[in-house]
């Protein structure tokens, strides 16, 4: 419905849409790295790639990566739409890709699933769903990958790596450095 509005919408629904259903994983391992912005992912994954001879693979994917900026200042219910939309695009990415090669993924369904939990919870980290909630289990239609590590750094260096690269915060690096709470989420 909001392909009217946002023309960006359709072509995403329609790279949604020539995903196999049921994505099969291949023979070789699917490691997923997570972390905050300048936590090293970058980093580390162009290193695994290169000492496992792997692909490397990114969140959201190439393929629809042009268009988050579109998406990120859009109505909620839509941002995460595109970002799950993502997740399931990458799992057809990642089910090629591991048939002929180890795959190194930078950010996954975790990242997404994070940060629309501590959006949508209010109040301390003690007023997150319980650990075994079914909100922290994985979408049983979406492909599992074999490792998933985070990577954490101390936030007064991740706050200087983030100033080295001069980039422009981003809407929810700008969260995380105003609301200690909603980092702790």
């Amino acid at each position: 419905q909001c392909a009217a509005r946002i023309p960006e919408a359709g072509a995403v629904l329609g790279l949604l849409e020539k995903c196999p259903e049921h994505q099969k994983k291949g023979g070789f391992p699917v490691v997923v790295f997570e972390g905050l912005d300048a936590t090293g992912k970058t980093t580390v994954t162009e290193s695994v790639k290169d000492t496992l001879n792997g692909v490397l693979l990114r969140s959201p994917p190439a393929c629809i990566s042009q268009w988050r900026t579109v998406f990120d200042n859009e109505p909620t219910p839509i941002k995460r739409a595109f970002y799950a939309a993502g997740n399931y695009i990458l799992a057809s990415e990642i089910a090629k890709a591991s048939t002929r090669a180890p795959v190194i993924i930078d950010r996954y369904w975790h990242s997404t699933a994070a940060y629309t939990i501590a959006t949508e919870i209010n109040g301390k980290v003690q007023d997150l769903p319980p650990a075994h909630d079914e909100v922290y289990q994985w979408p049983a239609d979406l492909l599992k990958p074999d490792l998933v590590l985070l990577l954490t750094v101390d936030p007064e260096e991740r706050v200087r790596r983030l100033q080295r690269r001069g980039l422009e915060k981003t809407k929810e690096e700008a969260e995380l450095e105003v609301n200690s709470l909603f980092r702790q989420r």
